[in-house]
């Protein structure tokens, strides 16, 4: 009798979760559909702001002020919201995994709907060092055996100060040969900007917190040798097959 075979992204997901859950984080989700206060304005996106075109969001026509949301992030603020409301103080520890849209054309690397992993820690002594130790150690765990280097390079988003893209290096004959020696892009990180931090209602002067996303889908792709992100999303058992 014939077994079934786990979808990659379902995989890491399981993975990310046992991970993520052995420094402590705990699962969260939330809504597909979700309002424009969340997903934009409570992140310190304003309203000119790109991201809110309608080449990159999907707006709901019959739902005014909602949309398809377009990353994990939300969660953040309605997780910290939701603990304020019940009287619990940080420190917090959550990871989202979930899918994202974003209204674009689908090619090998980009497709409209996606999924995207976050994480977010907040605490009165958090800092990037604890960024750059967490994700070293989620890395070095979903890569096993391999050595794992981190690089931290300026960037700019809107919810995180000082903001940073984060690249990483395996090394060592353990890693896979198409990702040896080479440094990759893998996420956008930061500093919660001190703006999120007081629409979820926490103190900014006596909380701080660092938060990290990335895609699933291209993390499968790296991860597997994957060379079409279409197939994750074509329900072609020749492909699941091979998991």
């Amino acid at each position: 009798m014939d077994t079934g075979h786990m979808h990659p992204i379902s995989y890491l997901i399981r993975e990310a979760n046992r991970i993520f859950q052995g420094m402590g984080f705990t699962f969260a989700s939330g809504p597909l559909l979700e309002s424009e206060w969340y997903n934009f304005d409570a992140l310190n996106v304003q309203k000119d702001h790109p991201a809110r075109d309608m080449q990159d969001t999907f707006f709901i026509k019959d739902e005014p002020g909602y949309v398809l949301r377009t990353h994990t992030s939300p969660v953040q603020v309605r997780y910290m919201e939701a603990q304020m409301k019940k009287g619990i103080e940080p420190p917090y520890r959550v990871i989202v995994p979930g899918k994202v849209f974003r209204n674009e054309a689908t090619d090998m690397t980009h497709e409209a709907e996606f999924f995207q992993i976050e994480g977010l820690a907040v605490g009165e002594d958090v800092t990037l060092a604890h960024l750059k130790g967490t994700l070293e150690k989620f890395f070095k765990e979903l890569f096993a055996g391999a050595n794992v280097e981190i690089r931290f390079r300026p960037s700019f988003f809107p919810f995180t100060e000082p903001s940073v893209e984060v690249d990483m290096r395996l090394v060592g004959d353990a890693a896979p040969e198409k990702l040896r020696d080479r440094w990759i892009e893998m996420m956008g990180a930061g500093m919660v900007h001190p703006n999120v931090l007081h629409n979820a209602g926490l103190d900014p002067e006596r909380y701080r917190g660092f938060a990290f996303g990335m895609g699933l889908d291209r993390l499968a792709m790296l991860r597997w040798g994957i060379d079409d992100v279409r197939h994750m999303h074509s329900a072609d058992l020749r492909f699941i097959d091979q998991f």
